[in-house]
Formats: structure tokens, sequence, C-alpha cells
């Protein structure tokens, strides 16, 4: 909803049932109308927030349920929600319609207030604390009051929801919201309670003197000043002083809770009279009429009223007509009430015993927190790398070493996180070696060397690391180096055709060699073994010796006899046989009477055959 179009908005009805009258203010991430609840025929407001806000899932599921929890909340200085509902527009809730305006409209004005406004604002949270609801918000312009004067705090649930919604409001909203942050929030710690405290501590600093807390220039720079900044009331506030001083320490664990705070305000507030009411302006002049059954809008709010019991303007002190004398008395009253109840509060805390802070430093966060126990510290703990300092062992400690604490206080400690990361150097296609020196020139060292085959890398070269983008100085860096391609195990081809062979282990990358042989028991043509054998393994390129039966390694001498030695010669050749030596006489025609082995006989290939003629 554009700011330029929050007019148009009116006379539109929400959920069916609550018509838009007149807007009556703006913010980073909504817009307020005061509207007509046309069934239960009452003044209501209604905050519409952003409709990007519909769009995020995550914050509608936390707005529905803040707010179911917001509306459970019964209390007269907390602003009642009736009910909620989702719109085009945005998300939307109605609340009840407080006509005196906000604490931010009456200090703008240029007025002041007592603690009063304090008081019922410390009452409040203590309710809604102890529901376990932290309003995470606490400003003047989340105070308002009705006609009557009852201040009343609006919003709870609501911080929290926008907090964690994609939502971004503006940076002026964000710096106005940041000027009450307590140190935990500021630290991005946390928040309970107790922030609630410290952020009601400015905003009753602020409506006794007018002074707003103190920003930089941008949102972040004002909460790294939140983080390490008390609260300190100036001179001249009087008893409030020490009030404001225990709601704004920095820690939380030295922190009044509301319920105390609540207390020490109502012993200051009982030492003070009523002061003059001043009549202001209502946030909305409507005609004062008696609604209309038939039109649902008419009814109207009641103008000027005198709605809160500011204790001075910016101008002119408020203070009766009390003399001196009782003045005095009175500021000295409240000073003894204020001192009484400040130590009836932080006296048991005063009464316990005081220890030295033990050397906490070099010790693991398991040992500091025995040593700790012994004095009944309560230890807190965040990390930091260190160049110097183990992983895991304190670095620091606040308090230092023998400085004398309470029992309950808190310690807190750096525990080293080791030494800062170092960015890890790529590996990529360098051998073992190589990437050893890289490692070692970043700083880091060599961890576990795992060696895998890889189809891919070649032997030796590295195929991974771990870690790989950055990694604390000096640790180390695991390494997997590619021990080549894995083995190939060669099957058992007896019998087989080399066609069959040489297919296979082409297709596992490996080379079929062909060489003949003789067998026995395998047909000519059939593999008879290979070189690696059956179940052997073969680098992959390597050769395989494939030997292919020829026929029978024996033959039987043939029946020469009667052929000339030539014919023989050719007869035996064809069986595999060689000839041997020729014994006879010489002559062209002679012929074989005896050969030697003799026909028949069983030989082996190849072997030499004597041929005797005459």
């Amino acid at each position: 909803m554009a700011g330029g179009r929050i007019a148009d908005q009116v006379g539109r009805v929400l959920g069916g049932r609550y018509r838009l009258v007149a807007p009556i203010g703006t913010g980073g991430s909504a817009h307020v109308y005061v509207a007509d609840d046309t069934t239960l025929r009452r003044r209501v407001a209604v905050k519409v927030l952003q409709p990007a806000l519909a769009l995020d899932q995550a914050f509608l599921k936390r707005f529905r349920a803040e707010a179911q929890a917001a509306a459970a909340l019964n209390h007269p200085n907390v602003m009642r929600v009736f009910d909620w509902g989702e719109d085009p527009e945005g998300p939307f809730l109605v609340m009840e319609f407080l006509e005196g305006g906000s604490l931010r409209d009456i200090l703008d004005a240029g007025h002041r207030l007592t603690v009063l406004v304090g008081l019922e604002a410390a009452r409040a949270l203590d309710y809604a604390h102890r529901r376990g609801l932290v309003h995470r918000d606490i400003k003047p312009a989340n105070i308002c009051f009705d006609d009557e004067g009852r201040s009343a705090i609006a919003d709870f649930g609501l911080a929290r929801a926008l907090a964690e919604a994609a939502w971004t409001e503006p940076d002026g909203v964000l710096l106005g919201t940041a000027r009450y942050a307590a140190p935990e929030a500021a630290q991005g710690r946390n928040v309970d309670g107790k922030a609630d405290v410290y952020a009601l501590g400015w905003v009753l600093l602020e409506a006794v003197t007018g002074n707003a807390p103190p920003v930089a220039d941008t949102t972040v720079a004002t909460l790294m000043a939140r983080a390490t900044q008390p609260i300190v009331a100036p001179f001249g506030v009087g008893a409030l002083g020490p009030i404001i001083d225990a709601a704004g320490v920095v820690d939380p664990d030295d922190r009044p809770d509301a319920a105390a705070l609540a207390v020490m305000l109502d012993a200051a507030a009982r030492q003070l009279d009523s002061p003059a009411r001043i009549p202001i302006t209502p946030v909305l002049n409507l005609d004062a009429r008696t609604p209309s059954a038939a039109d649902p809008t008419e009814m109207g709010v009641t103008a000027a009223v005198p709605v809160y019991a500011p204790a001075q303007t910016a101008a002119t002190p408020v203070v009766g007509r009390k003399s001196r004398r009782r003045i005095g008395w009175a500021v000295g009253s409240l000073a003894l009430v204020a001192a009484i109840v400040m130590a009836a509060l932080y006296v048991p805390i005063l009464l316990k015993a005081k220890h030295d802070v033990p050397s906490l430093e070099g010790d693991t966060i398991e040992q500091a927190g025995i040593e700790l126990a012994e004095f009944k510290f309560k230890l807190a703990s965040e990390e930091a790398f260190s160049e110097t300092v183990e992983n895991g062992q304190i670095i620091s400690q606040d308090p230092g070493p023998g400085e004398s604490l309470r029992e309950d206080s808190t310690v807190r400690v750096v525990v080293s996180k080791g030494p800062p990361p170092v960015p890890v150097p790529s590996l990529a296609d360098l051998t073992e070696e190589a990437a050893r020196s890289a490692i070692e020139g970043a700083d880091l060292v060599v961890g576990g060397i795992e060696r895998r085959f890889d189809e891919e890398i070649p032997e030796g070269v590295v195929i991974d690391w771990n870690p790989k983008s950055e990694a604390p100085k000096g640790s180390q860096i695991a390494l997997a180096v590619s021990r080549g391609a894995e083995p190939r195990t060669i099957s058992n081809w007896k019998g087989k055709t080399f066609e069959e062979a040489k297919t296979a282990f082409e297709s596992v990358g490996l080379v079929a060699k062909r060489v003949d042989g003789f067998s026995d028991d395998v047909a000519v043509g059939q593999i008879v073994s290979t070189s690696p054998g059956a179940g052997q393994t073969a680098e992959k390129g390597s050769t395989v010796t494939v030997v292919v039966s020829v026929g029978a390694a024996t033959v039987t001498v043939p029946n020469v006899n009667g052929q000339t030695v030539e014919q023989a010669t050719a007869t035996l050749r064809a069986q595999g046989l060689n000839v041997g030596g020729v014994f006879g006489p010489g002559g062209k025609n002679r012929k074989v009477f005896f050969t030697s082995p003799g026909a028949g006989a069983k030989v082996k290939r190849g072997t030499a055959v004597n041929l005797y003629v005459q």
C-alpha cells in the first residue's frame, strides 16, 4: 500500500467486517486506520501490514501464532488484540482503539511525563513475560493512551514476526527501533524479558527529560554502540537515577526483571502528588454521534479529552504551590524510599561471597567449567581464530585472573578455533609430488593419501582432495591419487574362436595377438590357451597372446615304400614330417624300400624320417 494511497483505502471492508473510517498513522511496515466493527458495532483500530508480507509464508505462519498469543493477553496496560486476518492489501490486526495517541506524540508536543507511565508499562511487561511473551520493540510509539489517561503497550508479538520475515523495513524505521535496543539484541544474542526492561529504561529517561537515546549515522553503528553502552541517568532526575541505572546495565544477568522494576517505580510513584492533567487533541476528530443501526460508520469518537498526567510541559515546570522546604522534604523522602527498595532488591546480591577469578587461559572449555563451578561462577563462551593458541583452548577471559567476583556472576571466555583459514590451492592434474609441494607451500600439510583406480587419470596423478576452498592454517589436506586403470581379469577362452576373444579384449582396452599351436584335444581353429592365462590380470593397453590350434601334435608315418625319393619326400611333408637322410646306391630312379621310423609309427609332427633306397 503506497504512501499516496493510504487515504484511498477509506471505506474498504476487511474480512467482511471491518470498515476503514480514516487513517491515523503510518510506518515502514504498516498503516493504521480507525475502523468500525460492523458486527459488534464498536470502533477499533486496524493495522494493515505491507502487501509484500502476504507472500511470505513463513511470516504468515509466525504472524498467526504471535497474533493468537497476543490476543490471549488480558491486562489493562496491554493493548487488546481482537482479531487478525489476511487481505490482498496485506495481513491485518484488529486492536483496541485508544483515542489519546502515543507517548511519542506527547513527547513530540514538548510535554514530559512522571514515573507513572513507566510503572504501568513495567506491570504490563511483567504480565506478558510471565506468559512467555517478549515484546522486543519497546519505544514511545508503542505506548498508547485512552481518553482516561490509561496507557497500554501495543504490538506484542508483531516485532518478532516482522524480524523473522523476508520483508526489509526502511533504514530510518530500523534506526528508530535501534535507539532502544538492548546490548544483547545488538550483539545478535538471544533475548528475554530483560531486553524489554533495558528499552523501558531509555523510554523512562526520555519521558522525564525529553532527550531521546543517542544514535549514530547508521543503524549498524547505533547497534554497535548499544552493544557496550549502559544507560546512565543524568544529574537532576533524583530518585529515578538509581532505577534508570539499574534498568540500563549492559549484562542482563545484573539487570532487574520487569517485576522488580515495577516495585522500584511503584515506591517512587507513591511519593509524588498527582500532577496537573493537560487536555490534548485526540488522534482523530470525528463528529460524536450515536451509532445508527442502519449505518455502522456513524459511530463517533469523543472529541478533545484529558488523556494523561504529565509532570510538566517543555517550558513550564508543574510543581504546585509547595514551598522549597516541602519540596526538599519530598525529594529526600523519595530518595530514601528508592534506596530502601534498591537495597531490598540488591542486598541479597551484595551479600553473596566474592572470590578471585582463576586463570583460565590455555584451559579447555570443560576444564574452565569445572574450575568456575568451584566458586559458583557461571561460564559464557565465544570462539575466535588464533595463530598462537591451540584449537579448543581458552585465549582470554573477562574478568581477568585475580579479579574479585561475586558468586553466580558470569565469566566470559574466548575459545580458540585454531589459526585462521588459508586458501587451499587447486591440485587438479598435479602429480602426487607436485601436489605435496603446493600444499606445503600454502602452510598446510598432507594428510592421508587414498590410492584408487581411475579409468581416465594416469597413475600417480591427483584425482581429488579435501577440503578444497579453505582450511585452518597448518591443517591436513586429504588426497586421492590415481593407481591408473584397474587391471583386467582374463577369462577362460579355450575352445572359442580368435575373433570372439579379440572383440572381447578390445572392448576392455586390451590387444589380442594370434599364435598357432598344436593341440591333441582342441579342434583346429579354436583357442588352446592365452597368455596371461585364465584368472590372471593384464594392464589396460597391454597385449594378450592367443594360441590357436592347428591340429594334433603327433602324426603317423605314412608307407612310402616303392616311391621315388621325390615322391616320398612330398608324402612325408604333407603329413608334417621331414626327410632325414637318404641311404643306398645312387641313381635317378632309385626307390624307397624301407623308412626309419617305419610306416605306421606314431611320431611328433616335424620328426625327420630316414629313407632307404635301392
